[in-house]
């Protein structure tokens, strides 16, 4: 559980947590109607079928697992405990969606838009988000084990108590993200953009963020055991003051600490 009296993102404030939208309900043919034709949109590269338009719906615990849904819409749908496993949803739009305890795993979400979603608790190990607009989405407490977020825009995103460890951010945009007892072990964060960003025991063992932007980002007992930040920018001797090191902790050639 995260402590809310620790430093947070400059962000968390401005995101509005009870704002719900108003929900519309589907009848269970209805729903298969409307993803049916949607199947026949992709699959005829849109020339027949009807693209899916499920905004502001009621989805809540259905299954979606490997199925076809390439662009369709779910804006500020309820996805809550919903199955995606598997699924195409590459360009999807899920703009402020509700998708706690969502399945995931290793679905396909590539250039989709995320901004403002609530992915919290959910099962999203070696699921593709490169490239997706995700700002200041809610992510605390999932499993993003080995997900690609490979230049994603994420700013202003919480991620505490999330596992990203073996993930690729490489290019991501993190600028003014939350990072609460966030593991990224083994992650590649090379040349992410993270200024700003809020590291509070936080672990990046064996990490590499070569080349990552770290300007005025804050660390609050991180451990750096075994990450790489040779070559990263704008870390100051003060910002690393206080985290955990060992023997095999690079730090840019400008920074000499002992281990701690």
């Amino acid at each position: 559980m995260v402590d809310p009296t620790l430093p947070r993102s400059p962000f968390a404030g401005s995101i509005d947590f009870c704002d719900e939208p108003d929900l519309q309900s589907i009848a269970p043919e209805k729903l298969a109607r409307v993803l049916e034709a949607h199947e026949l949109y992709v699959e005829s590269e849109q020339r027949s079928g009807k693209r899916a338009n499920l905004d502001s719906t009621d989805l809540a615990g259905k299954t979606f697992a490997d199925m076809k849904l390439w662009h369709i819409r779910l804006q500020r749908a309820d996805l809550a405990g919903a199955d995606f496993r598997g699924a195409d949803l590459r360009r999807a739009i899920l703009i402020g969606a509700s998708m706690q305890r969502a399945r995931l795993a290793a679905a396909d979400l590539t250039l989709g838009r995320l901004s403002g979603i609530k992915l919290t608790d959910a099962d999203c190990r070696g699921a593709c988000l490169a490239e997706v607009d995700i700002e200041f989405a809610i992510m605390a407490n999932s499993d993003f084990r080995d997900a690609d977020f490979h230049n994603a825009d994420m700013s202003g995103v919480i991620l505490d108590g999330a596992d990203l460890s073996g993930a690729n951010l490489r290019r991501a945009m993190l600028r003014g993200a939350s990072f609460q007892r966030t593991r990224l072990c083994g992650a590649d964060l090379r040349d992410a953009q993270m200024g700003g960003a809020m590291f509070t025991r936080t672990s990046f063992k064996g990490a590499d963020l070569r080349g990552a932007y770290l300007r005025v980002a804050k660390f609050h007992r991180t451990d750096l055991s075994g990450a790489d930040l040779r070559s990263a920018r704008g870390l100051t001797m003060e910002q690393v003051r206080f985290t955990i090191r060992d023997c095999d902790t690079h730090l840019p050639h400008d920074l000499h600490f002992g281990a701690r």
